[in-house]
């Protein structure tokens, strides 16, 4: 059965599922009960055939990744301790947004760059342009790996990564046609060849060769150039991740890839069966929504509309176009 590779986020003791016309969400919260909510991807961008049109869809869809992901991952932390009616309003969710972009093109883009300059101005006196770009991109993935080995750290962040195991585990289940039980979903890796972190390893390689045309400018056109070269980089990114994921059967195409495969280890994690059994659930309202159903034998878990939202499911077209998948959606 052909149908639209579905992707995914990991929440706070949740799980979003993405479709082609629809999401949706499972959460638990603290007394164990299962809550979900769906709603369309209505917005002007994803009903646009534009938006559709390669090296255009990546950056589309990395905006409504990011706009949707942030405001149910703030969402989510509620909802887990019961607090349901509580709902972020969009200047809230647009100040987060805000400040995470601002911070991650702060320490993944511009500050490789001064580092960069600094170690170059004071070994070889800042004459070496390609020097420079080459102790800047290994900087950038020092400070990459180096994040995500820290914040793996963390409690919380320890479960967010157990429920993006489950995510995974669940979409490989779906896309094998699998019923969704605990017993079959336990066979699959807690990694995924379209996942998010896969997407960041790619980007941060092209970022690498696409900066590599700013060498030997000055600081200002540098720091400009590298800002707006971003969606560009995403977009590429995101076009080499779809067809890294269509020909990952064969082996330098698996071998070119494995990296993102390997950061995976962090930032995904062996979940237990009630983290599997929201994702399930996620993923049996999102189906829903967007007019499908799951393979026959799957657990349908129990599980109570959240309440203080207005639930929206969605029918997609009764044909949708099958695709190499979004970033994660991402699994």
């Amino acid at each position: 059965m052909a149908r639209f590779n579905y992707g995914g986020q990991a929440l706070m003791e949740g799980v979003l599922m993405r479709g082609q016309d629809a999401i949706a969400v499972a959460v638990r919260r603290a007394d164990g009960t299962i809550v979900w909510a769906s709603e369309p991807l209505a917005s002007f961008l994803h009903r646009s055939r534009f938006a559709r049109a390669p090296f255009v869809r990546g950056v589309v869809l990395l905006y409504e990744t990011l706009v949707i992901g942030t405001r149910w991952l703030l969402r989510s932390g509620s909802v887990a301790a019961a607090d349901e009616g509580v709902e972020l309003g969009r200047n809230a969710v647009a100040l987060t947004l805000g400040i995470t972009l601002a911070l991650a093109v702060g320490l993944f883009v511009l500050l490789p760059l001064f580092l960069a300059q600094l170690t170059t101005q004071a070994t070889v006196g800042g004459g070496q342009a390609i020097l420079q770009h080459l102790l800047e991109g290994l900087i950038r993935v020092a400070i990459f790996i180096a994040y995500l080995l820290v914040i793996s750290r963390a409690a919380e962040v320890q479960r967010v990564f157990r429920y993006h195991g489950a995510e995974h585990m669940t979409i490989h289940a779906l896309e094998h046609e699998d019923p969704l039980t605990i017993e079959r979903i336990r066979r699959y890796p807690t990694a995924h060849p379209r996942c998010g972190t896969e997407f960041l390893v790619v980007f941060v390689i092209v970022s690498i060769l696409a900066f590599s045309l700013l060498a030997g400018q000055d600081l200002l056109v540098s720091v400009v150039g590298r800002i707006l070269l971003i969606p560009v980089i995403a977009a590429v990114s995101y076009e080499l991740l779809r067809l890294g994921a269509r020909y990952r059967r064969h082996a330098v195409v698996r071998w070119i890839f494995e990296p993102g495969i390997w950061l995976q280890l962090i930032t995904t994690k062996q979940p237990d069966d009630s983290m599997i059994e929201v994702a399930v659930a996620s993923l049996q309202e999102s189906l829903r929504a967007n007019g499908e159903s799951a393979p026959v034998g799957s657990l349908d878990p129990r599980r109570v509309p959240m309440a203080g939202l207005r639930v929206t499911p969605t029918a997609a077209p009764e044909t949708p176009e099958p695709t190499a998948g979004p970033l994660e959606g991402e699994p």
